[in-house]
């Protein structure tokens, strides 16, 4: 194996010019732009950030196509990028000014650097989070000041928190300060003079002139950066190579299990990785996405029975690929199943993926012919499991290998309710379950579809509830009926001001219009313009006496109570336990 050093700038030149490809066993590029933010902080420190893996063959090897457009080139295919696709994809896009393809969309990832940043090591914690994207906030949404915005900081501390940064995510705010500078538009040019000027520095007698110049100097020279590159013998075999790259990501714990199960299963079965993709690209059409992992276990859940990676690598690729032809059938029977019979209109109501494999086993051995009861059974197990969060405690394979179990080996549908008897009591929403429960709760999405079935509509435009509705400003967001800064000041802890039971759901251009107006000033001219059955359909109290902060408490506990006698309604109407009559909620 041959190891040598190259340079950010040339690895950066070689992506974009077609001499890097990616081979079939890597993921999609998945960092979310923080991440971006802390590895150029670690670079312009001088840190370790790891090195950067190759594979250098003539043998053909199915590729993919990075997340940044390449040119076409000569050299395509001679070399393929094994380890360092997230970083080298990252850095192209910053100090190229490359835009990144990402679920079929293209943004930028603009990062801004602040001239101003006090010396020595970084005085802010790194933070350590998902790759995945939130499944309430769209990922370019998603800023520094963004995300400090919802905490309990003041905007002086906020903004004291950011001067401490070196980098941060942009925002429209920040750019706008004269310290902070786009490190894209830095690498676009190479004189200093305009941002100096933007820092307001006109002349070289100005005491920041020489430490903004030596730390615009400092930020260019990442491009200097070294990365130790280890290139593997042209000798090895593709599987070789794939057991390499799964002892590689093993080790470092830098790819998920699904993704590893993804390589071994790529090595001996061309193009799958296109086939799980235009299954994405069908479950998108109707707003469902499907995580490539869960794809993946798909696969392996119809062809063991079971939920476990760790049998692909023994089990024959014949088998996995009839895997897969009924995967795909029992997963298309479960995004039905969810929208139309349980009203679960995306995977962001879902406490847990896990169930659509738990959906589409159902599909698998009742041969897609559920009787009535039979469906009526599954869809009351689903509503009481997702809002309990079956899958979100304990050991999740394991919760899900005892439901599968249960599916493959008797058959019976209704056996599934008994793990949930066991693992939660009762199965009902009291009001108590409520209390100091937020939006990462599973019950926060059976409050959603709670009152979306008990007939809740936006307050402005009367539109009914729906997370598929066109145009931004539609789109239904959560609102706090009492606003949180006005909690806030008057001493409220924050578990209580985040309440579910705070929480109607609105469109996000009613939302910009209510702000942070008093409740009862807002509350009496939605019940003047659309009548009290405005607010009784979101479970709000219409007694005004309710709407005041100093009543905060006692509006807490009528919709608490509220709250779970529409949760209760719409389980029991849903799953044919009682008449599918609505909610009638008397005001306090």
């Amino acid at each position: 194996m041959q190891q040598q050093n190259i340079p950010i700038g040339t690895l950066v030149d070689m992506y974009k010019r077609g001499e890097l490809r990616l081979p079939e066993i890597q993921r999609q590029y998945v960092w979310r732009a923080t991440r971006v933010r802390d590895l150029l902080d670690s670079l312009y420190r001088g840190y370790p950030s790891g090195s950067i893996l190759m594979w250098e063959t003539d043998e053909p090897v199915p590729t993919r196509d990075f997340a940044i457009a390449q040119d076409r080139s000569g050299f395509a295919g001679r070399k393929l990028l094994l380890d360092g696709q997230q970083r080298l994809t990252s850095l192209t896009a910053v100090l190229g000014g490359q835009q990144v393809q990402v679920r079929g969309r293209k943004r930028p990832i603009d990062i801004l650097f602040n001239l101003d940043h006090p010396e020595g090591p970084p005085l802010n914690d790194t933070e350590v989070t998902s790759d995945e994207d939130s499944p309430v906030v769209a990922d370019d949404d998603v800023t520094d000041e963004a995300d400090a915005d919802d905490s309990d900081e003041t905007d002086q501390a906020l903004q004291e928190k950011l001067r401490r940064r070196t980098f941060v995510v942009a925002s429209k705010t920040l750019a706008a300060l004269p310290n902070w500078v786009s490190v894209t538009d830095v690498f676009r040019v190479g004189s200093d003079a305009e941002f100096l000027k933007k820092a307001g520095v006109t002349s070289f007698d100005d005491p920041r002139y020489e430490r903004y110049a030596a730390r615009l100097k400092q930020l260019r020279s990442i491009k200097d950066y070294q990365y130790v590159v280890h290139v593997l013998e042209r000798r090895m075999s593709y599987e070789e190579v794939t057991e390499i790259f799964v002892r590689v990501n093993s080790l470092g714990a830098k790819l998920r299990s699904s993704d590893l199960a993804l390589a071994q299963m790529t090595s001996r079965w061309p193009n799958l990785l296109k086939e799980l993709e235009a299954f994405q690209a069908e479950c998108e059409k109707v707003w469902f996405s499907i995580d490539l992992g869960h794809l993946v276990r798909a696969i392996v859940v119809f062809a063991t029975q079971q939920c476990l990676f760790r049998s692909v690598a023994a089990t024959p690729i014949d088998k996995l690929k009839a895997g897969w032809a009924e995967a795909q059938n029992g997963l298309r029977f479960a995004i039905n199943f969810l929208r139309s019979n349980a009203g679960i209109e995306d995977e962001s109501l879902l406490s847990s993926p896990m169930f659509i494999h738990v959906l589409a086993v159902v599909s698998k051995i009742k041969n897609n012919r559920l009787e009535a009861a039979e469906s009526q059974a599954l869809l009351h197990w689903l509503l009481v499991a997702n809002a309990r969060g079956r899958y979100s405690r304990g050991s999740t394979e394991t919760l899900l290998n005892e439901d599968l179990n249960i599916l493959f080996k008797t058959g019976a549908i209704a056996g599934l309710m008994e793990p949930v008897r066991r693992q939660f009591g009762r199965l009902t929403i009291e009001p108590g379950d409520l209390a100091h429960r937020g939006v990462g709760s599973p019950l926060f999405s059976l409050a959603y579809l709670a009152l979306k079935h008990a007939g809740a509509t936006d307050w402005h435009n009367g539109l009914g509830l729906s997370l598929t509705h066109q145009g931004r400003l539609h789109f239904i967001q959560w609102h706090h009926v009492i606003p949180k800064s006005l909690l806030k000041e008057k001493g409220y802890e924050p578990g209580e001001i985040n309440e579910i039971a705070n929480m109607a759901f609105i469109t996000g251009l009613t939302n910009q219009r209510i702000s942070n107006k008093d409740a009862t000033q807002y509350l009496a001219s939605v019940v003047a313009a659309r009548g009290p059955a405005a607010l009784i359909s979101q479970c709000v109290p219409t007694d005004p006496a309710l709407w005041s902060t100093s009543a905060y408490r006692d509006f807490l506990r009528f919709r608490r109570q509220a709250l779970a006698l529409a949760m209760n309604d719409f389980i029991e109407s849903k799953a044919g336990l009682k008449p599918a009559n609505g909610t009638t909620l008397k005001s306090a």
